[in-house]
């Protein structure tokens, strides 16, 4: 199968630190090209791949030196598509809803996946508007907002297991927290875990200029303290020792979680997972058994207690049974097939005239 995989352009495919998207995009499109399959990448141009590359700007726009304008570099990206898309069986679309305005000139079957949150005014009105586009959900939880849209496909992200090693003992004793410093994330509750826990954290984190002020008013006082360490951004080769290393992960998240990739790269490496119960953290984690969903500060605070009695090994397992790369690529083309059957089907079923019931065309 010929295969377009159009990525966002805020990061490179895979991104040197933090980007979710555009990780899973890379895990993707390798285990597509590893099962045979022929793709062309849409992405940066310092995207590293084994797919034939398509750039429309060289540099990630997030780390670009001369400022990029968002809605230009992709309207590029979407010329460049449109001129060679009669080339392939299947385009997968993670650019948010920036295609949905051709979706009607698109006659190549296609999907888009919605990898953020939905749970907005705006999305309600776009959802409405092009209600007929194809889309494709990463949890049951993310789709609730808006559930009349077209979903026709749920599927679960996923990373490769060989990316992420799996250790049975957590050596060093440190909580750790990965994600953004953001008040829906909420690493001030994290650090405030830690501290009334003593026990070290580990955080790993951006800083998105829109949380700035949130970051040096919450966040900025308490990395004095000693229990806590700030790292910053970290590749997945740092994460993947950071993760492994760690008792728990952290994830007091304040906010409709779509999907939370973190959880899963926590479980790879037999980290259990303490989270708040929001979003998809019951779709990803199990309770008791790869970590414990709680739903307030002190309910924290009695799971890092009790965290010795979550099996790193059930954590391991847990992972390679849901959330694995080769699994997420399976699970997409069941999408892709249904979705090429559908086009054909639409594109030879006749049109019958109501009053006549004549074939018109």
């Amino acid at each position: 199968m010929k295969i377009a995989q159009v990525a966002p352009l805020y990061e490179s495919v895979p991104p040197k630190t933090y980007g979710g998207t555009e990780r899973v995009v890379h895990y993707l499109t390798e285990e597509l090209i590893s099962n045979g399959h022929e793709v062309t990448l849409f992405a940066t141009g310092d995207s590293q791949t084994s797919a034939r590359l398509y750039a429309a700007i060289e540099q990630p726009i997030r780390n670009s030196i001369e400022r990029r304008d968002p809605i230009a570099s992709h309207t590029i990206e979407m010329a460049q598509l449109l001129e060679e898309i009669a080339e392939y069986d299947m385009v997968h679309f993670h650019t948010d809803y920036l295609q949905f305005m051709i979706d009607n000139f698109i006659k190549t079957p296609h999907i888009t996946t919605i990898h953020g949150r939905i749970d907005s005014l705006d999305y309600t009105e776009i959802f409405k508007q092009f209600s007929n586009v194809p889309v494709v959900s990463i949890s049951q939880s993310q789709r609730q907002p808006v559930t009349k849209a077209n979903w026709v496909g749920c599927v679960y992200n996923g990373i490769p297991a060989k990316n992420f090693t799996f250790e049975k003992i957590a050596n060093d004793g440190y909580l750790v927290f990965i994600g953004r410093f953001s008040p829906e994330k909420n690493p001030k509750e994290a650090i405030e875990m830690a501290i009334q826990s003593n026990m070290p954290l580990k955080l790993a984190a951006k800083v998105d200029d829109c949380d700035y002020d949130y970051y040096t008013a919450e966040i900025l006082p308490y990395l004095s303290h000693p229990l806590i360490e700030y790292v910053g951004e970290v590749d997945e080769f740092e994460k993947n020792k950071l993760l492994g290393g760690a008792t728990a992960l952290l994830f007091p998240i304040r906010w409709p979680e779509p999907f939370g990739l973190v959880m899963v790269e926590a479980m790879a490496c037999g980290t259990p997972v303490i989270a708040y119960d929001d979003g998809a953290v019951r779709e990803v984690m199990v309770h008791n058994e790869t970590g414990f969903i709680v739903h307030t500060f002190d309910e924290g605070l009695m799971a890092i207690k009790n965290i010795s009695s979550i099996s790193r090994q059930q954590c391991r397992l847990h992972f390679e049974k849901n959330f694995s790369a080769q699994a997420m690529a399976q699970n997409y083309l069941k999408v892709y097939q249904q979705q090429i059957v559908d086009q054909n089907a639409a594109i030879l079923t006749p049109i019958f005239d109501r009053n006549e019931s004549k074939v018109l065309a």
